[in-house]
């Protein structure tokens, strides 16, 4: 079972406590990682462009010249690709880029993801977090106190409006409620930050 030191907010050492071997000690499925972070990908693209086909651009019905006899190169319709205003060859169209990932591979990806993140030493456990004013400066602390230089997502127990409010500002920190922890945030960030609550209710949620 693996052991982790615990942190206050301010840097200083808390104690440590113990992880659970099947939630933080699971063996790297580098596969299912990569299926994950492609499903959340694919299911952000919008699929909106849309563009006309010589077939669906106005006018054009007419014939601009005739075929012979004109000196100018044959053409059957002012709307063709090769002209100004004319369709467009193979034109994209709207279409649906999601994907779906069994619930039980989903879950395996994200409890391999935070394993590796243990391993690697970028998982951080924090005591609690909260901040009196909701400023940014008290994150920036924060931030600085646990060297938290690179990317960092801080998972809280529940959302809190202060933390996000005093976060936001912070380009390289990300902060998000448990219930929306997943392996594309766990992998996008250097290191990933939980509070004890939050490890609690991860560990009974994908424990068992």
């Amino acid at each position: 079972m693996p052991s982790i030191k615990v942190y206050k907010m301010d840097g200083t050492e808390a104690g440590s406590m113990e992880l659970s071997e099947k939630v933080f000690g699971a063996e790297y499925r580098e596969e299912l990682i990569h299926q994950a972070v492609v499903t959340r990908l694919a299911n952000e693209r919008q699929g909106t462009k849309s563009t006309l086909t010589r077939t669906e651009v106005r006018g054009g019905g007419r014939k601009p010249w005739r075929q012979k006899g004109t000196g100018n190169a044959r053409q059957g319709s002012i709307r063709a690709p090769q002209w100004i205003k004319g369709g467009v060859v193979f034109a994209p169209k709207s279409r649906d880029f999601s994907k779906a990932m069994n619930k039980k591979a989903k879950v395996a990806a994200l409890i391999s993801a935070l394993s590796k993140k243990v391993a690697d030493g970028e998982l951080v456990v924090i005591d609690q977090l909260s901040v009196k004013e909701g400023k940014t400066k008290e994150m920036a602390a924060f931030q600085k106190a646990l060297g938290l230089d690179k990317t960092a997502v801080v998972v809280m127990d529940s959302a809190d409006d202060k933390v996000i409010l005093a976060a936001r500002n912070l380009e390289k920190l990300t902060t998000l409620p448990v219930e929306q922890i997943s392996t594309y945030e766990v992998v996008a960030n250097a290191k990933v930050v939980l509070t004890q609550a939050a490890v609690k209710k991860i560990e009974e949620a994908y424990g068992e």
